[in-house]
């Protein structure tokens, strides 16, 4: 934990990488989605940490990993609009 207060970097120690985070987190929600549903909130978390995550790989590099993940999920148009909770 750092104390702002005293200093903002105690050896490798440092908040930057997460405020790094919710920056860019907050101008895809403003500049992209403009706004979000609470109830969807947790999907466009998931899918901007994937992003930051793997930000150092190439966008078809992304895409095949993310493609390989979803053979065999789907989500139904109840789950999607909440009425129906997301499966585990």
């Amino acid at each position: 934990m750092i104390d702002h207060s005293e200093r903002y970097v105690e050896g490798h120690i440092h908040t930057n990488g997460i405020e790094n985070f919710w920056s860019l987190f907050k101008r895809v929600i403003y500049g992209t989605h403009h706004s979000v549903e609470p109830v969807h909130l947790d999907r466009y978390l998931a899918e901007n940490v994937l992003r930051f995550n793997t930000r150092r790989q190439g966008d078809d590099v992304r895409f095949t990993s993310t493609a390989a993940r979803v053979v065999g999920r789907r989500i139904t148009y109840r789950q999607l609009t909440g009425k129906e909770p997301m499966p585990a």
